[in-house]
């Protein structure tokens, strides 16, 4: 699963906070990031924007109030203010949970005090304040414009690509298991990789509605701020993602399935069709937990963040790259035994087959996809080592052929 795939708007709307620098902030992180790297941005936020109330409270109950007129100490759901001097602006430092704090720490922010004792209001709603001192400059670049509309693009590409899959995948096994005729186990293997595909395909779609619902939620009270970030609201998004590695795990070792019974085939093994079978379902089906319940423990334990989508422990991803990685490997093996042996006996019966060359081409060609082959050339250039165009053509390829099921 790529960055880009969890790249979503995320509207979030608060009318005690406007206007506010960080609501600007929040809206433009999830314009130009990724909606896992904006999750984690606002879930921190909202968290030292919590301990930011706290601590002013506990200020406000332990200190004592001046003599005669002046405007209450309060927090106004952005900066701590101090009791007001009437008739005179009250300044403070930029609250510290900011996410751009370190730019603006020696900048204040300021509310005028009126004559009556009250603080000025706009509209007699809106608190009065200039804290043109703690905003960020959130202009955003033509490079960014132009990411943000190339990461759209890839987001409308699987969502199309998912669906028409789908609708594909699901006739291709109402025949195979309505048709008695196609009854056999090559069949119930095919069947159960384009299964696996369905599957696949039906996570991802799943888990980008539910990061749309949790992110798109509407912020009116602060309450709604701490149920945003409350792990039983993430319960939903979790799951999908648990399941989502599961499926695509799946995928992987069906693709393995398929190239071990071709091998087997072809090297003429003798064995009982229904004993390997039930071994093929455990191989398919069966390995993928192996390896995503310690991932999911160790996420539950160590990671316990957001919806799972962030990895600031790369050691616990690999948990889940690994197998992927040891799938691709395995099945290139076997990919490059089986052109061996295609090759051999092409030669050997060059008089037979004048145009052996093109007959190996087209073997070539059919089994790359069958066995996913092609997933090799970016399988090892991972997230990490990958940057600028080469990221996004390694997206855009990884998008098309995972959405669209070319194999």
């Amino acid at each position: 699963m790529t960055w880009a795939q969890g790249w979503l708007h995320i509207p979030i709307y608060a009318s005690w906070m406007r206007p506010s620098p960080l609501l600007s902030f929040l809206s433009l992180c999830a314009l130009c990031h990724s909606q896992s790297v904006a999750g984690k941005v606002l879930e921190k936020t909202i968290e030292e924007w919590m301990r930011y109330k706290e601590d002013c409270y506990r200020w406000m109950t332990s200190t004592p109030h001046p003599q005669g007129l002046y405007c209450n100490r309060t927090f106004d759901m952005y900066a701590c203010w101090p009791d007001g001097t009437p008739g005179a602006l009250t300044s403070v430092s930029c609250p510290y949970y900011l996410p751009w704090f370190q730019k603006v720490k020696h900048g204040q922010v300021s509310r005028r005090c009126g004559l009556d004792g009250n603080w000025v209001m706009i509209n007699g709603t809106q608190p009065w304040r200039n804290s043109s001192q703690c905003d960020d400059e959130m202009e955003m670049t033509k490079e960014e414009v132009g990411t943000k509309d190339l990461l759209l693009s890839f987001r409308a590409l699987y969502t199309v690509g998912y669906s028409v899959s789908l609708m594909a995948l699901l006739s291709s096994l109402l025949i195979l298991t309505m048709c008695r005729k196609l009854r056999c186990t090559r069949n119930y293997i095919h069947a159960n990789l384009f299964f696996s595909f369905a599957l696949r395909g039906i996570s991802v779609i799943v888990k980008d509605v539910l990061l749309e619902k949790r992110w798109g939620m509407q912020i009116i009270e602060v309450s709604d701020w701490e149920i945003l970030i409350s792990n039983k609201a993430a319960i939903g998004c979790r799951t999908a993602q648990v399941v989502m590695q599961y499926c695509i795990l799946a995928n992987h070792y069906w693709f393995v399935v398929e190239a071990v019974y071709l091998y087997k085939l072809l090297i003429g093994a003798v064995f009982s069709e229904k004993n390997n079978y039930t071994l093929y379902l455990y191989l398919g089906w069966g390995t993928p937990v192996l390896f995503v319940v310690p991932w999911m423990t160790l996420k539950y334990l160590k990671e316990n963040k957001e919806c799972w989508a962030l990895n600031d422990n790369m050691a616990y991803w690999w948990i889940i790259r690994i197998p992927i990685l040891l799938a691709s490997v395995i099945n290139l093996v076997i990919f490059m035994r089986i052109l061996k042996m295609i090759l051999s006996k092409l030669r050997a019966n060059q008089k037979g087959f004048a145009d052996y060359k093109l007959r190996l081409a087209k073997a070539t060609l059919t089994l790359i996809p069958l066995f996913g082959i092609h997933e090799v050339v970016f399988i090892f250039a991972t997230d990490e080592q990958t940057s600028g165009i080469l990221r996004y053509v390694k997206v855009f390829f990884n998008l098309f052929f995972s959405s669209f099921q070319v194999r």
